[in-house]
């Protein structure tokens, strides 16, 4: 199943829009320093909730580096937002996957001074969800991805119970032309606490030769394995400081 792309529609300012909220302020350093892993987290810490858009043309136009959340319905997707910003409830972990139907942006930034955004698109591959619902948040996903103009990074989530899907290879299609750009790109494995030292080595060797060149990183918000160091690199793409190895 393909993921269909449309014009992505006016991106004009919605500034009375219903259910939109005014871009985030200015004002963010040009030049920040180098932050440590525990840093890093602490600045996740600060994300707050921005918009919520069922179109892209209810997305607030604005110039901060974007970091992308995208992956099947039962990923962990959520919970690995929590997770990061040590927020319980910031991404609504429904126990019905499926159930996210819009893109959610998090504003970041420490003093409420925002300096990047967060996007949580709609989970995918559900089968009990009606096709037509299906294949709009195909069409409001795979739109985003290949327009939005400010997008820095891509995270990818997996269970490497399963590895990657059809629709994850899907996906890694559609965005391979941005990732060939520079865009940044990332397939966590999450739940990583349910596969031993051996299990844990093999899902990373065989997600590292699908991620078409993306790094890939063990996941855990049992454990708390990897939160640090996912953390450290979304803020190294998001203040243009060179990224650490896998």
């Amino acid at each position: 199943m393909a993921l269909a792309v449309f014009p992505s529609g006016d991106n004009s300012p919605m500034t009375d829009t219903p259910g939109a909220s005014a871009s985030p302020s200015p004002g963010a350093p040009s030049a920040p320093p180098a932050v440590t892993p525990a840093q890093a987290l602490g600045w996740m810490h600060t994300a707050r909730f921005l918009t919520t858009a069922p179109t892209l043309e209810f997305l607030p136009p604005h110039d901060y580096p974007e970091i992308a959340f995208v992956g099947r319905s039962n990923a962990g997707k959520s919970t690995c937002i929590n997770t990061l910003t040590q927020q319980k409830r910031l991404a609504f972990a429904s126990k019905t996957p499926g159930r996210t139907q819009s893109i959610n942006l998090f504003s970041l930034g420490k003093q409420g001074i925002t300096d990047a955004v967060l996007a949580d698109l709609p989970g995918y591959g559900y089968a009990a969800v009606p096709k037509a619902d299906k294949f709009r948040w195909q069409q409001v996903m795979a739109n985003y991805l290949v327009t939005r103009e400010n997008l820095r990074g891509i995270v990818l989530l997996c269970d490497p119970r399963h590895g990657l899907t059809e629709l994850d290879e899907v996906l890694l299609e559609v965005i391979r032309p941005r990732v060939e750009e520079g865009l940044k790109f990332l397939v966590l494995l999450t739940k990583s606490d349910k596969l031993n030292k051996q299990e844990q080595a093999k899902a990373l060797q065989i997600a590292r030769l699908n991620a078409g060149g993306g790094t890939v990183k063990l996941f855990s918000s049992l454990k708390k394995q990897g939160v640090e160091d996912v953390a450290h690199l979304l803020w190294q793409w998001t203040h243009d400081a060179p990224a650490g190895g896998e």
